[in-house]
């Protein structure tokens, strides 16, 4: 019933909101030039790694050694608003239709953080990660890492349509009001493991 669900709700939303996609992907063509997603390798069920999609909010801009600036530095006003209003999530639903991502599940996160997992943490990866999940309507960035994988793990213990039903509605309401985006001190979530006070490195997007 899940992936049943996951693909008649994906594309039904790809074709309900295909004039927003189309207008998106023109104006992020417009104001951050070619590409206009953002592709990225992540684990996802069993850690099998797989591309994620997103729309591209930053820009390529790089320092005098050839290295990518800071996300803050990055990111600009228009890919603030995309963030804002979660647009740049929507290419996730083709994965959702590839079967690579379930719409409900644990967030897919970079592929480095597979050899510092716990083995509670590493429970997250028994299920399709999702474009939403119970840790993104229960503080999404602006909670920490632990309680983050301990809501992760809570709902694959736990996980039911009921459930997801719950979730995809209360990741509706996040998403008008715009909660959670954003962590303490960063454009996004600082990376796992990382306890410096360094700028955060590139990609490291929810």
């Amino acid at each position: 019933m899940k992936r049943i669900f996951d693909l008649i709700f994906s594309i039904l939303c790809i074709i309900i909101f295909l004039p927003v996609l189309l207008l998106t992907s023109f104006l992020i063509r417009i104001k951050l030039g070619a590409p206009i997603l953002f592709k990225q390798q992540r684990p996802g069920l069993n850690g099998k790694l797989f591309a994620l999609y997103k729309f591209r909010t930053m820009t390529d801009q790089r320092d005098q050694n050839g290295e990518l600036l800071p996300d803050y530095l990055r990111l600009t006003s228009f890919g603030k608003l995309v963030r804002k209003l979660s647009l740049d999530e929507f290419p996730q639903l083709f994965n959702v239709i590839k079967g690579d991502m379930s719409l409900i599940g644990p967030r897919p996160l970079l592929k480095e953080y597979l050899l510092i997992y716990t083995e509670e943490q590493a429970k997250r990866h028994h299920v399709r990660p999702g474009i939403t999940g119970w840790a993104q309507i229960n503080g999404r960035n602006a909670i920490t890492w632990e309680e983050k994988f301990k809501l992760d793990v809570w709902y694959v213990e736990n996980q039911s349509f009921i459930l997801d039903i719950k979730i995809l509605i209360l990741t509706i309401k996040k998403v008008l009001i715009s909660d959670g985006i954003s962590s303490h001190n960063h454009v996004t979530m600082p990376k796992f493991g990382e306890h410096s006070s360094k700028n955060q490195q590139n990609n490291t997007s929810m």
